[in-house]
């Protein structure tokens, strides 16, 4: 392989890890993506595998954890789904910035509605925030495993 090519697939690898941490990109797949096309093409078997379980391990974790936490809070999906939808239209209003707090104002609401009062619904919005962080956690650490993994290829192979 050449090192023009690990050289961009490098950059893949960090505009992945940034993804991750501004959410505009697929950050893990890209970083998980990259890594994989190098070892396949490096016919490095290992890392292959151990990318692929890792990539798989984050995303389960990713979901289970902060999903278990908002059951336990006792945040219903409804608030979740109002978050991501307002999320989603805060994205394009004011750009990456408009996401976080989309999702903040649509999970408030929600909970507003559903509670009745501010000072139960922004318990639950704090709950909320705090398992996005904790999902988005996950996610950047799985991304630097796969990541230091690859640069354990690069001086083995």
């Amino acid at each position: 392989m050449t090192t023009t090519v690990t050289v961009l697939l490098a950059l893949c690898v960090v505009v992945g890890l940034l993804g991750i941490v501004v959410p505009v990109l697929p950050g893990l797949l890209l970083v998980w993506g990259a890594v994989l096309v190098w070892a396949v093409v490096t016919q490095t078997w290992w890392l292959a595998v151990l990318v692929t379980v890792l990539y798989a391990a984050g995303l389960a974790l990713q979901y289970v954890l902060p999903g278990r936490r908002l059951r336990t809070g006792g945040v219903p999906t409804r608030s979740l789904v109002a978050g991501v939808l307002v999320a989603v239209v805060g994205f394009f209003v004011i750009p990456v910035v408009g996401a976080v707090g989309g999702f903040v104002l649509g999970v408030f609401v929600s909970e507003l509605q559903r509670l009745g009062s501010t000072g139960s619904a922004w318990p639950s919005t704090v709950h909320a925030l705090k398992a996005v962080g904790l999902s988005m956690l996950i996610e950047l650490s799985t991304g630097l495993l796969i990541s230091a993994s690859w640069a354990a290829g690069l001086v083995w192979a």
